[in-house]
């Protein structure tokens, strides 16, 4: 399997639409499975300078491309808080835990570490999310809390994780 990550261009949105409406991903995003292609359009269309997306694109035979994940980091625009920012990430069902959600999960830490100089990254997850779990342990993020009745998924309120990862880089120099 070949793939490669990339930023994200005008004309992803039925990509991102074919993920977020995915039996098997759009129960672990608040997602829901009525999106229509223009939201995900729109989206990309009206991204702003605080706002960076990924996507994980794999190379089909017949030189087409499909995408097979996405991450993005929304950096929060807010002048006491904008050293932090918040992190979502989704990858196609036939996809996971082949390396997608790693490779994902890597260029936006090296964007906010190495370009951004964030100090804090963060994120919701399901609590029942072991693998997406297992991946975020794997970059440094810490439970927070757990928020109860967070989400609703399949007709039940469900609880999230709340979880960060402060930069190691930066972690010396605070006042924590």
């Amino acid at each position: 399997m070949e793939f490669y990550i990339r930023p994200v261009n005008s004309g992803d949105g039925k990509g991102f639409n074919d993920l977020r409406r995915m039996p098997g991903v759009f129960e672990n995003i608040l997602g829901i499975p009525s999106e229509r292609i223009h939201y995900n359009e729109d989206f990309i269309t009206n991204m702003d300078a605080n706002q960076h997306q990924f996507v994980a694109v794999l190379k089909l035979q017949n030189s087409e491309e499909m995408i097979i994940g996405t991450a993005g980091l929304s950096v929060y625009g807010n002048h006491r808080t904008r050293h932090s920012g918040n992190i979502g990430i989704m990858i196609h069902k036939e996809y996971q835990n082949k390396g997608i959600g790693t490779a994902l999960l890597a260029a936006l830490i090296d964007v906010a570490d190495n370009w951004l100089m964030l100090v804090r990254l963060e994120l919701t997850v399901f609590e029942d999310n072991e693998s997406a779990i297992h991946l975020y342990k794997k970059f440094g993020f810490e439970k927070e809390g757990l928020k109860q009745f967070a989400a609703i998924r399949k007709g039940k309120y469900e609880n999230e994780y709340v979880m960060a990862r402060i930069n190691p880089a930066l972690y010396p120099t605070l006042n924590c």
